[in-house]
């Protein structure tokens, strides 16, 4: 019998994605690219594939074995506290007190996302794009998620997106430091004339997002250790009313 035209029909390659999910999803500690070849009777080649191509769009987390990666809690966020609604007061609260834009972004595979900004309302601000996908590095954000991801995706990330040896240290000193102090800043290297601050949001243990404040280098460095210190205060705010949901 023809199939009727708009009929639903299984995908072989959607049919493959959705059951390394479902695995993943129900196992622990994660598994192995040879356990999901085997789960699926698949050539490890195109099982390969696709994991590839979940991690590096966030759906899987590679550490050893393959693990859910963050942007499956973008799907679910419907059913879990909403970060962006949570940290809405501190955005405003920090908006309001230093007049600089603020951003809250995501980490989506090997990407940066903001999902909500609040602009500034001088006439020379920062106006960064909405729902857009930027790179984890060099970004202030994006050094900021990579300091609190595991050691063995920062290092693969750095080794495979910095050549320069030399450079390649430097940064991950600057991701220490991050860890170390709770707080990335916008580089004058990268930015000479963009300044800014960017603060981790946790769920339990769970790095869950950036809170940043940016603005022009003259203003913002006037104030930079004043607004350091409230991006951290109102990043841990958001963690508490997180835990409160």
């Amino acid at each position: 019998m023809p199939p009727v035209p708009g009929e639903a029909k299984e995908h072989r390659t959607v049919s493959r994605v959705m059951t390394i999910l479902e695995l993943v999803s129900r196992s622990a500690n994660g598994l192995s690219l040879a356990q999901l070849a085997a789960a699926l009777d698949a050539p490890r080649s195109s099982v390969h594939y696709i994991v590839k191509g979940l991690v590096a769009t966030g759906y899987l987390t590679e550490n050893g074995a393959y693990t859910l990666g963050p942007a499956v809690g973008t799907l679910l966020s419907a059913h879990t506290p909403q970060v962006d609604r949570v940290a809405r007061e501190s955005m405003e609260s920090l908006h309001s007190r230093f007049d600089e834009t603020v951003t809250l972004c995501v980490r989506i595979g090997e990407s940066v996302v903001n999902i909500d900004i609040i602009e500034s309302t001088q006439p020379i601000r920062f106006s960064p794009a909405l729902h857009v996908r930027r790179p984890l590095f060099p970004s202030t954000a994006g050094k900021c998620f990579l300091a609190y991801t595991d050691q063995r995706f920062r290092d693969t990330y750095l080794d495979t997106h910095i050549e320069e040896p030399e450079k390649r240290r430097l940064a991950h000193e600057e991701l220490e430091r991050i860890t170390r102090d709770g707080i990335a800043f916008a580089s004058k290297e990268v930015t000479p004339d963009l300044g800014g601050v960017a603060a981790p949001v946790f769920h339990g243990e769970k790095h869950v997002a950036v809170l940043t404040v940016a603005g022009p280098r003259t203003r913002i460095d006037l104030r930079l250790e004043e607004i350091a210190d409230a991006a951290i205060t109102e990043a841990r705010h958001v963690a508490e009313r997180l835990t409160a949901q």
